[in-house]
């Protein structure tokens, strides 16, 4: 009897031993995140079934109407039955997520945003938040009425390159004075890269998308811009669109270029179904310097006293920034990490971003420069 009770006092000791032993400091889990999914027909989703296991994130439910997506997914990745609804409200009902990410439509962003707000449920749509400066407005006094999150993801939020540009720009100083800055954005175009039909369903349909390139790509450097200039408001917008491939887009643009006027700097976004390659990268000219980010690594650096340029490469351990956009919900829904004011996933920053895009939509369709006091403005926002 006495070698059983020495057992099961060892047994007791085992938790504090592991937690006081030097080499094996003890690891408290994070509070899973009970979150759910909203629309499968945005091939992104993708990116959220992709990995097995993300820390302090536990998918509790599927909303999709569609039947072939359903079975699609769960043949893909393996997923039960059990966990898909056809009915959003059901499902919100039935499993209670704290968290909703949306993988649907544009235009159907609000309808997710109103069917979770008054739950409480925190949301993060795909880029752009809405097709319309009304829509977004209308998701904003939700979202502050029930005091939620609602965030905006984008793939360039992810990049390390992308940070470090921003950290040698606002700062370090490294460019001096903001002047310029070029963004190119897209790909061969979503029939070429064979996106799924149900995407290209309406990602080429002028009301589900809001319009064609300049809605699907021109809004990652509305995006960043607000970020560098820290939410100082435009003067104005520029825009010229093209159908290249009218008989594979005829409803909507395959190709825009956007100028944003500000008061002390210009930004030129190149938004394009049509580029040889997919690219997403920038370059940000000063009175001093400029930083070019060439992809998700790689950086290109001059100032008036380099010769000659620097490339770098940056990982995610040399800067702050969470790879993974769901568990950067999943923190900010914690209230473990709070977004920087105008930071790429905030609600303001992607208010802007829409009213920049619905003054480039207006703007090529009448040939004239748009004012962006023509355009409602968010107010302020505590998100």
């Amino acid at each position: 009897m006495f070698p059983g009770i020495l057992l099961r006092f060892a047994f007791l000791l085992l938790p504090l031993l592991s937690f006081t032993h030097p080499l094996r400091p003890r690891q408290i889990p994070a509070r899973l995140v009970r979150m759910a999914i909203a629309g499968l027909n945005h091939d992104h989703a993708a990116f959220f079934f992709g990995k097995k296991f993300r820390p302090g994130i536990q998918l509790v439910g599927i909303y999709e109407p569609n039947p072939v997506l359903v079975r699609r997914y769960e043949i893909r990745y393996q997923l039960p039955a059990n966990l898909f609804y056809s009915n959003l409200d059901r499902m919100l009902d039935a499993v209670r997520p704290e968290a909703v990410v949306a993988f649907c439509s544009t235009d159907a962003h609000l309808s997710v945003v109103k069917a979770c707000a008054p739950r409480g449920i925190h949301v993060m749509v795909e880029k752009p938040l809405s097709t319309t400066v009304n829509q977004a407005l209308e998701m904003k006094r939700l979202a502050d009425r029930y005091r939620i999150f609602l965030l905006t993801d984008y793939e360039t939020a992810w990049y390390p390159s992308t940070e470090k540009a921003f950290r040698l720009v606002l700062d370090s100083g490294y460019v001096g004075t903001i002047r310029k800055v070029i963004f190119h954005d897209g790909h061969q175009g979503p029939v070429a890269i064979h996106v799924s039909p149900e995407f290209l369903a309406w990602l080429t349909d002028p009301v589900k998308n809001g319009g064609g390139a300049l809605m699907d790509f021109g809004c990652y450097g509305a995006n960043l811009m607000d970020f560098l200039m820290q939410g100082q408001k435009p003067l104005g917008v520029t825009a010229v669109t093209r159908h290249f491939q009218p008989r594979v887009y005829p409803r909507v643009d395959d190709e825009a270029t956007i100028l944003v006027s500000y008061p002390s700097a210009q930004c030129l976004i190149e938004a394009s179904w049509n580029w040889p390659f997919g690219r997403k990268d920038m370059e940000i000219y000063g009175d001093k310097g400029y930083v070019k980010t060439l992809n998700n690594t790689d950086l290109r650096e001059k100032d008036m006293e380099s010769v000659p340029e620097t490339d770098l490469e940056i990982t995610a351990g040399e800067v702050q920034v969470i790879q993974d956009p769901f568990v950067y919900f999943a923190r900010v829904v914690r209230k473990e990490m709070k977004m920087p004011a105008y930071g790429q996933y905030s609600l303001e920053n992607n208010i802007e971003v829409v009213r920049i895009l619905d003054a480039a939509r207006r703007s090529a369709a009448t040939g004239r420069t748009v004012s962006l006091s023509s355009v409602p403005d968010s107010g302020n926002s505590r998100h």
